[in-house]
């Protein structure tokens, strides 16, 4: 029996790989399970979470565009199909998102004791506040709307008496959503909420369509109405007034207000559907707490410059509007005389701009600082409007400048369309990296002391750059005569003297109250001009477009390589996103002055 005993323990040292192999192929057995496992549960966790976003996006999606098959019908003047069909339809969206934000509401009071994540970057106080503005015109608005359906109540339907008052209703509800619950980021009913916030980003994205159609078909109107004024062409010209006396005298002032009012309604609701499309995205998202906090407000030193210029801007550009409007409409030598005034004064201001763009890059280039990597979903989506909203633009100069070297007519104004369309494809480029450049550089103050001011001295630091490093007990008596005496700066400023110690005079600036005097930095002082002008300067040219002024209708040299109805087609989809993207460049650019 030893015997045996030894020749199967000598059995067993002569073969160890039988026993080693079975071990290690049972852990590797047990680690691919291991995996597996933690890829299940991963799977299982996000499953959901994508479930909701991809059923939600699909649900928003197929509401625009029912929408948008109700507009379509409706532009073609299908008797089928009328204005209160499109206007019921937004009527039932708008009220089921007000529902859903009284329901997200009550929620959220009954659920003080634990309150949200908020996430800083998804608004602030400047951008709620332009949009208050532009809501409170769209309430002028609804009220003249009131005013107008009320004068032909004899002969409307009485779905657009109610749909002013539900809109009205729907715009200071949202506006109170803005301002107390957009940077929530939700993390409870994740999947109803998507398809509530989801739903109101879609119907005001529809509303945006709406006001965008009504408005180009007023713009095409008033063009088919001077063309056939000047003898150029013959067309008739339809309005969609009711066929009925109003019963007052004010429905035809109401009804030219109207579209005075139109481009501020319109900006109101693509801002608040990028807005609300942020917060859909924040929807169970994890907050990093070490880029989510306030930033610092600096003061505003040497804004004269930037202002000065924007301000010049922007009265000039009235002025030009003022010119343009009356002169457009009389003669054909005074129209293109107006044209060729404005394709001069846009080159002008769009030369300005690209050189203020490309000196701010040129900053940036020299600074060195680096990126900011942090996950930001708001200034993620604004990149993406940015880009987005340019290609209208871009997309209508290219046609300019085809229609132009095609063409066999020779208007005064023909090669000035061709150095404005090809400024207009620069100025957007340059700008769109001015603005990214910006948003995305880490700040400067945040990071590291600004080089061009003084280092201040490291308070109460274990590594100071004051004093070499030491190991163990330092008694500073022995060290030398000056520095016989050691206090600290609460010590200091209980008293003058400490043991008899005077204070000494620090080399470094002396608070006044309490902030620190500071060298101004050129640097930071010329890119916020740089942000401020391009600012009035993207206001003027929204301002341009969005009341009247827009020689790609009045030229005529798209027209004749295109043709009148792909031209107007063309126009109706570049304007509004050009407008936007004016808007939406004047919201960026605030988010960069403020982050200089």
């Amino acid at each position: 029996m030893p015997l045996a005993m030894v020749e199967h323990n000598g059995l067993d040292i002569m073969c160890p790989n039988k026993y080693s192999n079975s071990s290690s192929s049972s852990s590797s057995s047990e680690q691919d399970k291991k995996i597996f496992s933690k890829l299940k549960i991963s799977l299982s966790e996000d499953y959901p979470k994508k479930n909701a976003e991809f059923l939600s996006g699909q649900y928003g999606t197929n509401l625009l565009l029912i929408g948008a098959a109700l507009m379509l019908a409706i532009a073609n003047k299908n008797p089928s199909v009328k204005e209160e069909d499109l206007r019921s339809f937004t009527t039932c969206l708008m009220i089921l998102q007000l529902l859903w934000m009284m329901w997200y509401i009550l929620v959220r009071d009954r659920q003080k004791s634990v309150p949200p994540e908020k996430d800083v970057h998804a608004t602030s106080g400047w951008i709620r506040g332009g949009l208050t503005l532009l809501a409170l015109l769209s309430l002028i608005m609804d009220a003249f709307r009131i005013g107008q359906y009320v004068g032909f109540q004899p002969c409307v339907s009485a779905v657009l008496v109610v749909y002013p008052v539900i809109h009205a209703t729907h715009t200071m509800a949202q506006v109170h959503f803005l301002w107390f619950h957009i940077k929530d980021v939700i993390k409870s009913f994740e999947t109803f909420e998507r398809f509530g916030v989801i739903h109101a980003v879609f119907t005001n994205i529809l509303l945006w369509c709406s006001g965008v159609m009504s408005e180009a078909e007023h713009f095409l109107n008033n063009h088919k109405r001077r063309l056939s004024a000047l003898g150029l062409i013959n067309l008739t010209t339809e309005y969609s007034e009711p066929q009925c006396n109003c019963t007052t005298s004010t429905c035809s002032m109401f009804a030219t207000s109207l579209y005075y009012l139109y481009p501020f309604n319109i900006e109101y609701h693509i801002f608040v559907s990028v807005l609300l499309f942020v917060m859909w995205r924040n929807i169970g998202r994890t907050i990093d707490l070490t880029s989510n906090h306030k930033r610092q407000v600096a003061k505003n030193r040497g804004l004269i410059l930037g202002p000065l210029v924007g301000l010049l801007a922007l009265a000039s550009s009235i002025g030009i509007l003022v010119v343009y409007v009356t002169h457009v409409e009389k003669s054909i030598q005074m129209r293109r005389s107006a044209v060729s005034m404005f394709y001069i004064y846009a080159i002008v201001m769009l030369t300005v701009m690209c050189c203020a763009g490309a000196s701010g890059l040129l900053i940036y280039r020299v600074n060195h600082m680096p990126l900011d990597t942090s996950k930001n979903p708001s200034r993620q989506l604004d990149t993406e409007v940015l880009f987005g909203s340019s290609i209208g633009s871009w997309f209508m100069s290219w046609c300019s400048i085809v229609s132009v070297l095609s063409t066999g007519s020779n208007p005064p104004y023909r090669w000035t369309n061709l150095v404005y369309s090809l400024f207009i494809v620069l100025e957007k480029y340059v700008q769109n990296l001015f603005i990214i450049e910006s948003l995305y550089r880490q700040q400067e103050d945040r990071e590291r002391q600004d080089p061009e001011l003084p280092a201040a001295p490291e308070v109460f630091s274990v590594t100071s750059s004051l004093a070499p490093p030491y190991n163990g007990i330092i008694n500073r008596t022995f060290e030398s005569p000056d520095r016989s005496c050691v206090s600290t700066e609460s010590e200091q400023e209980e008293s003058e003297q400490v043991y008899g110690c005077p204070r000494k005079h620090s080399d470094v600036p002396a608070p006044v109250g309490n902030e620190t005097v500071e060298r101004p930095n050129i640097k930071r002082q010329i890119l916020k001009n740089i942000a401020v002008f391009l600012i009035m300067c993207n206001i003027s040219l929204w301002i341009l477009s969005a009341f009247g002024c827009r020689p790609q209708y009045d030229n005529g040299l798209e027209e004749e390589t295109y043709g009148f109805s792909i031209w107007s087609t063309v126009l109706n989809f570049a304007i509004p996103l050009n407008l936007f993207y004016r808007m939406h460049a004047v919201a960026s650019l605030f988010e960069v002055f403020s982050r200089v």
